[in-house]
């Protein structure tokens, strides 16, 4: 059973081979990290616990353990730009792992956490409008587009926004 965890150091390799593997299927969709991110991945990798030990962002990895406690990553969770109550919801999630079920899950568990652990209130996210996979998560966890029409890397996009307080829209498990 796949299990949301917080980012940690020991997550790097795992992480890395999650991105290489899964490269061409994002850049289908969202735009590619570039070869700079793959040649200087350690360097992002100890940046991204930096923010997070700073409060800054809250960056997860869904991970699938098999019976010798090996684990492989099925997707990347984030909660980026912490401010007054409100944080900005990225995520992608394997090819191989789509059309499962486990982004919509994971995103309620992730805004769960938000409120829970984090103390946030709103949060925010942004999809393209060719993404339709991504605005469908978006969608059936309880956000709600914006109405702002957004320039994602030059393709059109969409904002959404969802409420951590009150009654939780959207329903699904792990």
């Amino acid at each position: 059973m796949p299990e949301l965890q917080r980012l940690r150091a020991d997550h790097a390799p795992a992480l890395l081979a999650f991105e290489r593997e899964n490269r061409a299927f994002f850049a289908a969709s969202v735009p590619d990290r570039g070869d700079d991110y793959f040649a200087h991945f350690e360097a992002r990798h100890a940046a991204l616990l930096a923010e997070q030990a700073a409060g800054i962002c809250h960056f997860h990895v869904l991970v699938d353990t098999d019976s010798n406690g090996e684990g492989e990553i099925l997707g990347r969770f984030n909660l980026v730009d912490v401010a007054d109550g409100s944080a900005e919801l990225g995520f992608r999630i394997a090819e191989k792992a789509t059309h499962r079920g486990l982004a919509t899950a994971t995103v309620l568990q992730l805004c769960t956490l938000a409120a829970t652990e984090y103390g946030l209130t709103t949060l925010r996210a942004a999809a393209t409008l060719d993404n339709t996979a991504s605005r469908a998560v978006l969608t059936r966890t309880g956000f709600v587009p914006t109405g702002e029409e957004l320039l994602l890397n030059d393709h059109p996009g969409l904002g959404y926004v969802r409420s951590t307080t009150g009654e939780v829209r959207g329903s699904a498990e792990l």
